[in-house]
């Protein structure tokens, strides 16, 4: 498992939650930023940037996203778990999306200091974004 290098992605997420047969929005179909889109037989799970979103969907705002620097092979074992277990520890919640060469751990903006501090205590470095 061992430590990893991980970057604080810039701007403020949103979750939002539509309902499984809803089309993808257009205000989420972006090429710019970071989106996020899951559809699944209960729900369409869309995580976006704040400013997105408009005031009459259910979701949730005040998230930013903690980057893991990967590339990870898909056999190597406890990547994610390695991270989110300090955050698990200090009583940080998370929301966890992988993607096919890495990992992005959210959690809440208001308790990002707070995360980064328990990441780094866990021997994770921090590293600037690009």
């Amino acid at each position: 498992m061992g430590a990893h290098s991980f970057v604080v992605e810039p701007g403020e997420l949103a979750i939002v939650r539509l309902g499984p047969d809803e089309p993808v929005p257009t205000w989420a179909a972006r090429t710019e930023g970071f989106v996020s889109i899951t559809r699944t037989r209960e729900e369409l799970s869309i995580v976006c940037a704040v400013p997105w979103v408009p005031d009459n969907v259910r979701s949730e705002g005040g998230w930013t996203a903690l980057k893991l620097l990967g590339p990870f092979p898909f056999d190597q074992v406890g990547v994610l778990s390695s991270f989110v277990s300090p955050l698990a520890e200090a009583g940080i919640s998370i929301f966890a999306i992988s993607t096919f060469d890495t990992d992005y751990v959210l959690v809440k903006s208001d308790g990002l200091d707070a995360a980064v501090a328990a990441l780094e205590a866990a021997g994770h470095r921090r590293e600037e974004a690009p």
